[in-house]
């Protein structure tokens, strides 16, 4: 690939890295604000403009590996009924999100495929098309599954939370600002790579395999 064409996937990871980024965090306010807490909507962060979300050492991240953060939703938990299970369920929307977007992306990926063979569209402009539904899905299985790491402050240590007694819960909690160095130190050495690159290519097989069974049964009916 020359430079041009290097620059021009650059430019198109970057929208889709955003997206799947400020969707991910909007998910978060939404559902806190939908148990009862309006510190998101206070806030300004149920916005899909991608500055409102985004922070500096996560951004950096994401560029340099692939995956990172945004600035945390600050969520009130003494608004929902109850606090632990309120904060798995707001931390569940994120990774959620991620998952919808990348079913979604495979799902145009594979509508794309068929229209492109009826109206025998060429193979360059199907090929740009193809790469950019199969970028959006990975990346959108790769912020998932970074995510669900049960790691503080990442969302599946507060999944995980709904399983352990609170007073296991809330001391993991206390080292959040430490693990936080442990999270960069990880993510820079490539020690998360392993555990996301398999999950991404897991995810992503199963739904390739969902979507085509899926237009067999739609194409058999027309």
């Amino acid at each position: 690939m020359n430079i041009f064409g290097y620059g021009l996937w650059i430019l198109i990871l970057i929208p889709l890295r955003l997206l799947a980024l400020v969707i991910h965090e909007c998910s978060h306010g939404f559902v806190s604000t939908k148990l009862g807490d309006p510190t998101p909507r206070i806030q300004g962060r149920l916005s899909l403009n991608p500055l409102v979300h985004l922070d500096p050492f996560g951004t950096i991240l994401m560029i340099l590996t692939g995956f990172g953060w945004a600035k945390p939703v600050e969520v009130n938990p003494m608004y929902y009924k109850n606090r632990k299970n309120g904060m798995a369920l707001v931390a569940l929307a994120g990774p959620l999100s991620n998952f919808i977007l990348a079913f979604i992306s495979v799902f145009l990926y594979g509508l794309f495929r068929v229209v492109f063979f009826k109206l025998n569209v060429s193979e360059s402009v199907a090929y740009v098309f193809d790469n950019i539904f199969i970028y959006s899905a990975q990346i959108n299985l790769c912020f998932m599954i970074f995510n669900l790491i049960p790691i503080p402050p990442l969302d599946g240590s507060r999944i995980l939370g709904m399983f352990l007694s609170d007073k296991i819960y809330y001391t993991l909690m206390q080292y959040e600002r430490y693990s936080m160095i442990l999270i960069m130190v990880l993510s820079l050495s490539g020690a998360f790579s392993r555990i996301i690159g398999t999950g991404v290519n897991f995810f992503f097989g199963k739904m390739i395999n969902a979507v085509v069974l899926l237009f067999n049964i739609l194409l058999g009916w027309l």
